[in-house]
């Protein structure tokens, strides 16, 4: 009976790991990357390996676009069988002999089998003999007539092929299987000269250096066409693979760092950042139109073919007459192929940590990429820094640097609704001066007509990111007196805004998270309706809360437990004149706390100071109090009974230290 519980033990943990093993993926080139590596040692994965055995050719190559995952017919396998010196159609594009050789590598890990290194180390062998001498490869090995023999960076054919000789040449553990140190100085040769030709291919216009173009002539190296609707062109995809392959290439020479550099310029000045890509699906969820709409503030995209001297996106269809905008072309063309592309956007956004890297200045200006262990970027309107949109310099900011990213802002109007990641921490806005540098959107709950929750997608501005501060600025959500619309969210933890103006009217300001910390210091807020409101721990320090119309200031959803809530300290608060009844607060949520200390209150807040908001709970579990005030509206003998005048002990407590304490000591005032 033992003997046979193991043995019943045992099937079914060989059952459940094939279980858990099976393949998901539909697509050749997800089964390769998507699965688990102990899938690769599975039946299903030993068939698959089979097929791909057989449809390589003896030359070491495969064809593309081909389902490999298909149970082939016994006709079919000797279809392929009979092929094997067939040396038409092997090719690097559309990803193909790349993905393969990785799939024999990931099936070598698990399953060593012999016949999967050696098919591995024919494929490599294929790139090696592919290479031209100048360091660039065809599309189709051996050659086949027409634009197929230019070097081809299309669709990143070139530079999958770089990618993988790099690993090599560098004997990381990428690969499993582990060629000669012969072949390996081969692909280090290989390498190499695939770097210089991407150099020597770099377009200048008007002599300064941009991108690349699709195809390069393979023997003049100048840009050439391909299909009738692939014209001679700057490409905003395939350049941005070959520059991200360039900046992965430790200890760069001087060569690599201007192309690098050339390339970012380039790509800052040919982004698009007022149209949004608009996709009409049918039942089936296949493309049935593409738009491109007009949008304000969209996030960047590259058109895939640019104009070789003036940069102007165009488009072709088949009659391989240049349109200006996709819709002049027709639907077949339009929606089977990707005129645009955001593949730049990881460029800008490992570029500053790459020049800091590297000792590359950034900026047009010159200004340091790295200045007393910050990163610094520049954003000026006038294109005199280096970016003209904030959202852009955030984006182009290190994900979770060690160092403070410090982003400073000109004077200005910046009509953007501006980010900053959970990624984004340690990051700095510095506005030129607090009067003229404005941050400005106008969406309100109306406008975003998302359900119930549209506010919390109405803001100007939304902090994500730890350890950020801001000062020196206006954030304004410009929407007018139509609901909630906040011009300020805040739901990371210890940001520090100071001197900054924050406009708005219902909902202004939200601060957000169960123990987070916020510090607000020397700021002027502004609102109508519960203009300050959240459940984060906040200190406000020598503010100035001005209320727009009779109603309340603060609208308080501290968490149960959370020792402070909303504490307003040495803040005057103001009305505008038809501003005759304001309360203090009330709470969103039953837990509040909220409690004003040395404030200057004028004659619009209301004798009873607080208000329940129709919860008789909050009276009971909610915190209000107030210590040491003054001005007409400080009346403590008037206030509900259910708030607190402070002793001075009582009010000792609420120092900065204790409100805003947290893992980083003083974090608030550094």
């Amino acid at each position: 009976m033992i003997q046979l519980r193991k043995i019943l033990l045992f099937f079914l943990s060989v059952v459940s790991l094939g279980l858990h093993a099976q393949n998901k993926y539909k697509n050749w080139p997800d089964i390769i990357r998507k699965n688990d590596a102990a899938w690769f040692g599975t039946a299903e994965a030993k068939t698959i390996a089979e097929n791909v055995l057989l449809y390589q050719r003896n030359i070491g190559g495969w064809p593309k676009n081909i389902q490999m995952q298909k149970q082939l017919s016994e006709s079919e396998k000797q279809q392929l069988i009979a092929l094997k010196n067939d040396e038409h159609e092997v090719t690097t594009d559309n990803g193909a002999t790349s993905q393969e050789m990785l799939f024999m590598s990931r099936m070598y890990a698990q399953v060593k089998d012999e016949r999967y290194k050696e098919s591995f180390l024919r494929g490599l062998n294929y790139l090696l003999e592919a290479q031209y001498a100048n360091g660039g490869w065809p599309q189709f090995y051996p050659l086949k007539k027409g634009y197929y023999t230019h070097i081809t960076y299309n669709d990143n054919s070139m530079v999958n092929i770089l990618i993988i000789l790099k690993e090599i040449s560098e004997q990381t553990d990428y690969y499993s299987i582990k060629p000669s140190k012969e072949i390996v100085e081969k692909t280090k040769k290989a390498f190499d000269k695939g770097i210089d030709c991407i150099l020597k291919t770099q377009y200048k216009q008007n002599g300064i250096l941009t991108a690349w173009c699709a195809q390069h002539d393979e023997v003049t190296l100048a840009p050439a066409n391909a299909r009738a609707f692939e014209l001679a062109s700057l490409s905003g995809f395939e350049s941005a693979k070959i520059v991200l392959l360039l900046m992965s290439i430790e200890k760069p020479s001087p060569e690599i760092i201007t192309a690098v550099k050339s390339a970012q310029a380039w790509f800052e000045k040919t982004k698009i950042t007022n149209l949004e890509e608009k996709r009409v699906l049918n039942d089936a969820g296949k493309i049935i139109d593409k738009k491109m709409i007009p949008t304000t503030n969209a996030a960047p995209i590259w058109a895939r073919f640019m104009d070789l001297e003036t940069n102007e996106p165009f488009f072709c269809d088949r009659d391989g007459i240049r349109k200006k905008s996709l819709d002049q072309i027709g639907s077949e063309r339009r929606n089977g192929y990707s005129w645009y592309s955001d593949a730049p956007k990881e460029v800008l956004k490992k570029y500053p940590e790459w020049a800091i890297k590297n000792g590359v200045k950034v900026g047009s200006k010159d200004t340091p990429a790295k200045k007393n262990d910050k990163v610094v970027l520049t954003v000026a309107q006038d294109g005199s820094g280096d970016f003209t949109k904030i959202q852009d310099a955030v984006y182009a900011s290190p994900a979770f640097p060690y160092e403070k990213v410090v982003i400073n802002i000109k004077n200005g109007v910046y009509n953007e609704k501006v980010r900053i990641p959970e990624w984004n921490t340690n990051l700095t806005l510095i506005g030129e001066s607090k009067e003229n540098t404005i941050i400005t959107f106008d969406d309100n709950f109306k406008k975003i007509n998302l359900g119930r929750n549209s506010t919390f997608y109405t803001y100007t501005v939304l902090v994500e990111g730890d350890d950020f501060s801001a000062s020196n600025l206006t954030i304004k959500n410009t929407s007018g007196d139509h609901g909630q619309g906040i011009a300020l969210s805040v739901v990371a933890n210890r940001a520090k805004i100071s001197n900054c103006t924050i406009l708005g009217n219902q909902d202004t300001l939200y601060l957000s998270g169960k123990e987070t910390k916020q510090y607000f210091k020397d700021c002027y807020i502004e609102g109508t309706t519960d203009f300050i409101f959240g459940s984060a721990t906040a200190l406000f320090e020598n503010c100035i809360i001005n209320s727009i119309k009779s109603s309340y200031i603060t609208a308080a959803s501290t968490p149960v437990g959370i020792p402070f809530g909303f504490v307003f300290k040495d803040c005057k608060l103001t009305a505008n004149p038809e501003a005759t009844a304001v309360y203090l607060g009330r709470p969103w949520r039953i837990y509040a706390k909220t409690v004003y200390l040395n404030c200057d209150m004028g004659k619009q807040i209301k004798p009873e100071g607080w208000e329940n908001w129709s919860k008789p709970d909050a009276e009971k579990n909610s915190y209000y109090a107030e210590y040491n005030c003054k001005g007409e509206g400080f009346q403590p003998a008037k206030r509900v009974s259910w708030s607190h005048q402070l002793t001075k002990k009582e009010a000792e407590k609420y120092t900065a230290e204790n409100i805003l304490k947290d893992t980083t000591p003083n974090w608030f005032s550094k």
